[in-house]
């Protein structure tokens, strides 16, 4: 069953980076049309469901259409907003972020609650709502043909990610070196082709490589607070799942409302003030996380609004720095990498993550833990603070207090 959300999450990975790429060449209202109209297709099928089968065909379509979200979303700000409006728009990003965190397991609990699983398909059909919107309010852009798409490169690609994911959530070597095989595969097609999926020289570009990867370590670190919180709570806690939910969702609560702060106060003191505001909160909670586990819960619950709320402020501000590295005709491929990318730190931390806290090992080494309880837990956030030391050195020296380039210069 566990594909039910494994092929979602492969198929949503590749097409971010894809719809990222064919924003280049079709108009973006185009792409959201049939992006929201296959998103509506999947849930229909799994609305109707019969078997397995049906179950998981209509996430995969699912998810064929609702990557087309992270991809636009990281291209319409980079694209069409102005470099110092452009924080304020990231920042609402962010929001609607979190506050979908908070909403979805809400809303799936309410709705599995009271009434059949299948009824959950119900809920993505409502984003038909906005599609009227996208249709009105973006405008018809000037687009490149689409001939000449580099599919096999596309198709090189996507193959690489989904061995790669594949190899790290389920451990399968194999898997991995096939994923090192269609890497070396595409490097030769974009290097050779004509018109390749990713220009070559994107990759020239330093600040751009480097802000990706930067944005690939934050991913992984942020992601332990989603993913290693829930267990350590039932662990050290005993918590429901239902408990586990009260005491992180004033977590997210807390980040969608001060997203759009975030992303103000980017606009009015650059990128790098807010990295370095939100590296200092996600330093705190997990310092706080790695003295206090097995201590009050809300102490508990206080470093998770810390952490979540430098977790959204983190996104705020690795999006605009990285888009600020990109001139207009790179910015479709690039931030659509940067988005894959994300979603892969994800998946191996995720990964990473199970398989250390399935050792259970029981040293004690962190000299902040104060109490005799959830050892693993603290050596691992201790371990996440002082990997986040050495990003924001890594950030200081090579984007610092630097003026990105301006609209017209773009």
């Amino acid at each position: 069953m566990s594909w039910v959300s494994s092929a979602y999450l492969l198929v949503y990975a590749i097409g971010s980076m894809i719809y990222g790429k064919l924003s280049d060449r079709y108009q973006l209202k185009s792409l959201l049309t049939m992006g929201l109209l296959l998103l509506s297709v999947g849930s229909l099928i799994g609305l109707v469901a019969q078997n397995y089968w049906m179950v998981l065909l209509s996430r995969i379509i699912q998810a064929t259409g609702a990557s087309v979200i992270p991809a636009l979303a990281m291209v319409v700000p980079a694209r069409y907003i102005p470099t110092e409006r452009r924080g304020k728009v990231l920042g609402i990003m962010a929001s609607g972020l979190a506050f979908g965190g908070v909403l979805g397991p809400i809303a799936s609990a309410v709705v599995a609650n009271f009434a059949h699983w299948r009824w959950l398909f119900v809920i993505p059909l409502t984003t038909l709502i906005a599609l009227p919107l996208f249709r009105r309010y973006l405008a018809s852009e000037k687009v490149r043909s689409p001939i000449g798409m580099d599919w096999i490169g596309g198709f090189l690609l996507g193959g690489a990610v989904a061995s790669l994911l594949l190899a790290v959530t389920g451990g399968r070597w194999l898997l991995a070196i096939v994923a090192i095989a269609l890497i070396l595969l595409f490097v030769a097609r974009i290097c050779s082709a004509a018109q390749p999926f990713v220009e070559p020289r994107l990759f020239y570009n330093g600040r751009y490589s480097l802000g990706i990867i930067l944005a690939f370590l934050v991913s992984a670190i942020g992601f332990s607070i989603p993913f290693l919180t829930p267990i350590m709570l039932d662990d050290i806690y005993n918590l429901t799942p239902g408990t586990i939910g009260l005491v992180m969702v004033p977590a997210s609560l807390t980040a969608a409302f001060l997203g759009k702060q975030g992303g103000k106060l980017a606009d009015k003191k650059g990128n790098t003030l807010l990295f370095l505001l939100a590296s200092l909160l996600l330093l705190s909670a997990f310092l706080l996380l790695s003295m206090l586990i097995g201590r009050s819960l809300i102490f508990v619950a206080v470093a998770l609004i810390v952490g979540q709320v430098g977790q959204t402020f983190i996104v705020v501000a690795m999006s605009g720095t990285v888009a600020n590295t990109l001139v207009k005709e790179q910015v479709g491929v690039g931030m659509g990498l940067m988005s894959m990318l994300n979603f892969i730190a994800s998946s191996m931390s995720g990964a990473l993550i199970s398989s250390v806290v399935d050792q259970d090992a029981q040293s004690a080494w962190n000299p902040f833990h104060l109490l005799g309880e959830g050892k693993i837990y603290s050596n691992f956030y201790l371990i996440l603070s002082l990997s986040y030391i050495g990003l924001i050195l890594i950030y200081i020296i090579r984007f610092g207090y630097r003026t990105p380039l301006s609209d017209q210069q773009k």
